[in-house]
């Protein structure tokens, strides 16, 4: 119930795009890429922009493809040196190819009106934990959420309590992100269903 209550306090005026960070592998847990799939068609059905890191493996495939499938608009941010290692997935609205990491993360927010993790590795932590860091620093207010099956970020969460317990990090640390335990949770936090898939920049 707190989480709930937390997520609503950081819910956008409007969430017209999601930026989505994820893993370019599936994982082990079959329960992983359902979720993803699930996300991409959500937010088609709610007219919401998917925005990720532009590849067609792992979760960021299953996720782009559900939501292509299902009608939706995808836009992709890929830098030049991944082209081939995360294989830039085709039909998207718009494929961005930067020179380098940084200036995927900035443009990714550029083009997002919240933030959502799910399950990934090192790269995708080092992506939430930039937006976490911008997010305390002022550089940007958006909300930033996280979702993964069988308490995959429970971990993550412990850690960020421990930072603060030891006196390294303020006391609302672990508040940055905040846990939604589903997708009908999110839907809470997103524009009616049935909504036309948007078709201009976000």
């Amino acid at each position: 119930m707190d989480d709930a209550r937390a997520a609503v306090r950081h819910k956008a005026p409007m969430i017209r795009s999601l930026l989505v960070f994820c893993g370019s592998r599936s994982g082990h847990d079959p329960a992983h890429a359902a979720l993803a799939e699930a996300l991409g068609t959500l937010l088609a059905t709610h007219g919401v922009t998917l925005v990720y890191g532009g590849g067609g493996v792992g979760l960021m495939g299953v996720m782009a493809r559900a939501a292509l499938g299902a009608g939706g608009r995808v836009v992709g941010v890929i830098p030049q040196s991944l082209m081939t290692v995360e294989i830039a997935q085709p039909g998207l609205a718009e494929l961005h190819v930067t020179e380098t990491l940084h200036a995927r993360k900035a443009l990714m927010h550029m083009h997002a009106d919240a933030i959502l993790a799910l399950p990934g590795s090192i790269g995708t932590l080092d992506e939430l934990f930039e937006s976490m860091t911008w997010r305390e620093l002022g550089i940007h207010d958006k909300p930033i959420w996280l979702m993964g099956d069988n308490g995959y970020w429970a971990p993550l969460l412990a850690l960020m309590r421990h930072l603060t317990a030891e006196g390294f990090a303020p006391a609302h640390l672990d508040r940055l992100a905040v846990p939604l335990p589903d997708l009908a949770a999110l839907a809470a936090l997103l524009p009616p269903r049935n909504r036309t898939p948007s078709t201009g920049n976000s």
